[in-house]
């Protein structure tokens, strides 16, 4: 290695203060043995706008708080190009997310596992989702309590919209589970959130800010981190630029990239470790020949399925300026009202088809008809499902647009390139249709608004979601962990190849869960730090794990196989 000297040295450096690095600063640097660094391109999460529940779309937009990142023209969506928005502030994502606390479904582990990450089923990662979690319903053996991270349900679903449509998921023959979290993913259920008495509990409020007054533990914002510095195969430090200056600082046990399923793989480029195309293409010499870095990647879409609301009691009532005024003031004051909560206090999780072990589709509950970003709202009022098909077979890539580490990386999904994501699309629309259409929702439904009475054949289907599907935000899989030639990272996180260097964040998940993915993030986090600092693993969980008998017949429970 050419560069000998060091500016600072550390045991750890974390590169990326988000879901799961600001979980490992908390955790590497608890017992005060080791110095650890953290490294963030964002500043401070002091805004009204990221602590504030239902002002979450606010940052997601804003320049210094968003990574600015857009996907190539995507041709199964029409050649639009999608916002993708990441934190860029300590906290990361989960300073500007929805805020949404899903685990995902046991048969998404068992699903990893199958695909080599060995030790991450069910029973082994469940004790971490216990570990990072201060759940306000209790402690069970799914659930705990004594955890960085409040989990709740916002408001208590005081909007008897709420109820409605667990009782039409019910009357549609799903059922409804007592905790999705739980023991049962698949049903109907209120729906939990990462808030803590009216505020957003991002990863930077549970984990990050708790551990800053430790003497082992530091912080470096506004830091670009441009590569990891290599000596022959072993990580020893990385570079990054500040205020102007260029910084090098050595990692006397090892780098950690926790930066994003796009700054994680880009950083491996930039570093030598990837595809030797790749790299060659852009003048970067090949440190490692890894063929699997940024490949693999994957992504939720979702949709919005609204209708008409018969009844004035909806989100809609409180668009103006006044309501806004109203909603601002109480929560400014008191930390109540429709200001703590994310709005999403319902929800739902079904299989698309028979022959399916576990869902594959989710439904967010709104008691509104509102775009995503607050940008649009129908006339009158209304309510919708986010709807999004979970278990997308279109995999995309991530790739350097330049060898500027000052550059956006390339991105491409893919989306619905598979004519089996595009039948899942067309049943997702019909089965919600058929769960609007539930006694439940006979005091409240109107007509429907979107996608509207003339979207009924499987084209029509099909040019509506291409035309109008938006990303769910939940970017995974670019460092896929495995133990296959196609694989970036083995079972503990390190990278294939290299020593002293391991990814931790959604980029390591081979493939994305049923459900947002804050919630598996930060449970990654946690055990990836019982694996940096060789404390063996958590003891694997003995709690039953749900599924329907007569899956392979049934596509709900008990219930036979309709003509959708």
């Amino acid at each position: 290695m050419a560069e000998r000297v060091f500016d600072q040295t550390f045991d750890y450096v974390i590169v990326g203060a988000g879901s799961a690095g600001s979980v490992l600063a908390n955790r590497l640097s608890a017992d005060g043995q080791h110095r650890v660094l953290v490294l963030e391109y964002g500043g401070k999460d002091n805004s009204v706008f990221i602590k504030m529940p239902s002002a979450f779309s606010i940052p997601m937009g804003m320049s210094k708080y968003d990574w600015g990142f857009h996907t190539q023209p995507e041709a199964g969506l029409q050649g639009r190009k999608l916002h993708q928005a990441r934190g860029k502030v300590i906290g990361g994502s989960s300073s500007v997310n929805g805020m949404a606390y899903v685990r995902g479904n046991a048969g998404d582990f068992a699903e990893w596992e199958s695909l080599g990450a060995q030790g991450w089923s069910y029973r082994d990662v469940l004790p971490y989702f216990r570990r990072a979690e201060d759940c306000v319903y209790g402690s069970d053996n799914y659930r705990g309590v004594d955890g960085n991270l409040t989990t709740c349900n916002g408001n208590g679903m005081k909007n008897p919209l709420y109820r409605a449509f667990i009782d039409a998921g019910k009357q549609a023959g799903y059922g409804e589970t007592d905790d999705y979290n739980g023991h049962r993913q698949e049903g109907f259920c209120r729906m939990d959130m990462t808030v803590r008495n009216g505020v957003r509990c991002s990863t930077a409020m549970a984990y990050l800010k708790p551990a800053l007054n430790r003497s082992n533990l530091t912080l470096e914002t506004h830091a670009l981190t441009t590569r990891v510095l290599m000596d022959g195969t072993k990580a020893v430090g990385v570079e990054y630029r500040q205020r102007g200056k260029t910084v090098r600082v050595r990692a006397e046990k090892e780098v950690i990239l926790s930066a994003s399923a796009f700054n994680s793989p880009k950083l491996l480029m930039l570093s030598g470790i990837g595809p030797a195309t790749e790299l060659q293409r852009h003048g970067i010499d090949v440190v490692h020949n890894l063929p699997g870095v940024g490949k693999n990647l994957q992504d939720h879409l979702e949709v919005w399925v609204q209708q008409a609301c018969k009844q004035k009691i909806t989100l809609n009532g409180w668009l103006g300026p006044l309501g806004k005024a109203l909603i601002g003031a109480r929560w400014l004051l008191s930390r109540t009202g429709l200001g703590a909560t994310n709005h999403f206090e319902s929800n739902g999780y079904i299989r698309s088809r028979a022959g399916l072990q576990y869902p594959d589709i989710q439904y967010h509950f709104l008691p509104g008809a509102i775009a995503y970003d607050g940008s649009s709202a129908s006339e009158g009022h209304g309510f919708q499902v986010h709807l999004g098909h979970n278990k997308p077979k279109s995999r995309g890539e991530v790739t350097l647009k330049s060898a500027d580490p000052e550059a956006a990386p390339e991105i491409v999904f893919n989306y619905l390139s598979e004519e089996e994501d595009r039948i899942a699309w067309r049943r997702a629309l019909r089965l919600t249709r058929e769960i609007f259409a539930q006694a439940a929702f006979d005091p409240y439904r109107g007509e429907e608004l979107s996608p509207g009475k003339n979207v009924q054949t499987d084209d029509e289907i099909d040019q509506w979601v291409a035309s109008t599907a938006e990303t769910a935000y939940h970017p995974a899989g670019s460092c896929r962990m495995g133990e296959d030639a196609m694989a970036v990272v083995d079972s503990e996180c390190r990278v294939h190849g290299i020593a002293g260097l391991r990814v931790v964040d959604s980029s390591i998940m081979p493939t994305v869960t049923n459900g947002n993915l804050n919630a598996p993030t930060i449970m990654i986090g946690e055990k990836a730090a019982d694996h940096i600092l060789g404390r063996g693993m958590l003891s694997p969980s003995e709690a039953p794990i749900f599924s329907v008998e007569d899956w392979p017949e049934r596509q709900r429970l008990g219930m036979p196989e309709r003509q959708l």
